[in-house]
């Protein structure tokens, strides 16, 4: 079985959607349970730390972890550019660094709550985490090679293969001109100043700040920059917004502006319903965007809202603080949050379904009992 990132040329009807499966409203499948015990989201109490550690940070592998050896490891960077290069780690530590504080989500973020439910990695709502990422800026590595005129993406292999889609491959996304040459997207090799976990990447990954977490390729093995579009599986069939199986689609590419909230109070183990004592209580959580800064949110208590106070961001990428005080009266209560971001784009009220579940922002709602 060979594993490629190849192009190929679209045509005829739109490709098949990223599942073979149709979605459901039926219980969480064995498969679905299967990718989920693999896969593991953030823990919404981490929403109180400005820097997720990498163990509580979402994490989401399509194949298998690559077992890589960072001593004998290369990158190789090729295609239409003046000169080709092969680096070593040693030699990309000797590179110029830069860190960028940067929130990360995965597309399919809150897929499980939409009726009927894509088949897929069934996230909730925690599939998010933010870190400082250092490493080098991909702009100065690809001006070394000195890409050429007439270049219009930038494609990225990592070395974890598989199948998806009846499709032998290794996972590869590309970016285009402008956004690889942008100044804040980074080869990163530590994660929060230390080498990257093998969950995370390591040795060396793509972070594109702003962009869902698909673009940020882990375990990189080759950039190359090509002439024409790339046509690959992760870049063609799966990350899209389809209405149906026949529609081709647009691709996911920036984060959608949210806001999450620390849930108040105590879980109940099994539904995590919450309680808390009645009193003063103060909301908080964090709120970002991949389309530029985070202006406002909005906290809804039993559907009146109230403007959040918010802190200063920790970087143009990173998420915001947001906070406000609350009385908590007994009886039974339903908490949201809604953001807006400085394109004047909000959080939907009610969800905005699509065939593969990308991009799902709809407003939290937490369920309280105080007492």
């Amino acid at each position: 079985m060979k594993y490629s990132n190849q192009q190929s040329t679209r045509q005829g009807p739109a490709p098949a959607p990223a599942t073979a499966a149709q979605p459901t409203s039926g219980p969480l499948t064995r498969e679905e349970l299967q990718l989920a015990a693999r896969n593991h989201s953030m823990p919404l109490e981490a929403l109180r730390r400005d820097v997720t550690p990498p163990g509580l940070h979402y994490v989401l592998t399509h194949f298998d972890i690559p077992d890589l050896d960072g001593s004998s490891w290369h990158l190789r960077i090729s295609g239409a550019v003046e000169r080709a290069l092969e680096l070593s780690m040693a030699a990309l530590r000797r590179d110029p660094a830069i860190t960028v504080p940067v929130t990360l989500e995965c597309a399919g973020n809150g897929r499980s709550l939409l009726e009927p439910r894509p088949l897929s990695q069934p996230w909730v709502l925690e599939a998010v985490g933010t870190a400082h990422w250092t490493g080098v800026p991909l702009a100065y590595l690809l001006g070394k090679a000195g890409v050429l005129p007439d270049a219009v993406e930038v494609v990225f292999t990592g070395a974890d293969a598989g199948v998806q889609g009846g499709v032998p491959q290794r996972y590869a996304r590309s970016l285009p001109i402008r956004e690889a040459l942008r100044p804040d997207v980074v080869l990163a090799y530590q994660m929060n100043g230390t080498d990257l976990p093998p969950q995370h990447g390591y040795p060396l990954r793509l972070v594109v700040p702003g962009w869902y977490g698909m673009a940020s390729v882990k375990w990189l093995e080759s950039i190359e920059v090509v002439k024409t579009p790339f046509a690959g599986f992760q870049q063609e069939v799966a990350y899209r917004y389809q209405d149906s199986a026949d529609d081709a689609g647009t691709p996911v590419s920036r984060i959608r502006v949210r806001a999450l909230m620390v849930p108040p109070g105590v879980p109940d183990f099994f539904t995590r319903q919450r309680f808390l004592r009645a009193g003063p209580v103060l909301l908080v959580g964090r709120a970002w965007s991949g389309e530029g800064a985070v202006t406002a949110v909005d906290v809804g208590i039993d559907g009146t809202w109230l403007p959040a106070h918010l802190d200063k961001p920790a970087g143009g990428y990173a998420w915001r603080r947001w906070s406000l005080p609350w009385v908590a009266n007994p009886g039974e209560h339903v908490l949201s949050c809604r953001a807006t971001d400085i394109t004047g784009a909000s959080q939907p009220l009610e969800q905005n379904w699509n065939l593969q579940g990308m991009g799902n922002n709809v407003v939290q709602r937490v369920h309280v009992t105080v007492e």
